[in-house]
């Protein structure tokens, strides 16, 4: 793995990361979204190349973010699964969801406006624990 951090700052190390145009997305497809495979990714609305997604998804392996595994049934499709590392994301993407609610409408009318946001602005904290909790009940495949 290269580790060329910019600066010993952890602002700017996370950024490094996870601070690109797609990194972000691909965690919140995974949580929010249910996309586990290589295919669900590039099928999404947001249209991300084939080259990108490959180098992010193998980014946030080597950082530990993600795992590529396998189905006992099915040897040929990996499966990307958010680790307790990747999980640790869930409060950053709740609140880009809560900025962009706030800040960007105005700009985008067209952003998602649903019960869903409105659940996280009554209880933030609830609705991040419930958010990790039902991903990890609907990636629990390891049990079948």
């Amino acid at each position: 793995m290269n580790n060329n951090f910019r600066c010993n700052c952890p602002i700017t190390s996370a950024l490094d990361i996870v601070g690109d145009k797609w990194t972000l997305v691909i965690i919140k497809q995974m949580l929010l979204e249910g996309k586990k495979t290589f295919k669900d990714f590039s099928e999404s609305d947001e249209a991300i190349a084939s080259n990108i997604l490959s180098s992010r998804l193998k980014m946030l392996e080597e950082f530990k973010i993600i795992t590529k595994e396998k189905l006992t049934h099915n040897k040929k499709t990996n499966i990307y699964v958010l680790t307790e590392k990747g999980l640790g994301l869930t409060p950053t993407i709740i609140e880009l969801t809560l900025w962009s609610d706030l800040n960007i409408r105005e700009y985008h009318s067209s952003i998602i406006s649903d019960s869903r946001i409105e659940m996280v602005k009554k209880n933030k904290e609830e609705s991040i624990k419930m958010i990790v909790e039902n991903y990890k009940q609907k990636t629990d495949f390891r049990k079948t």
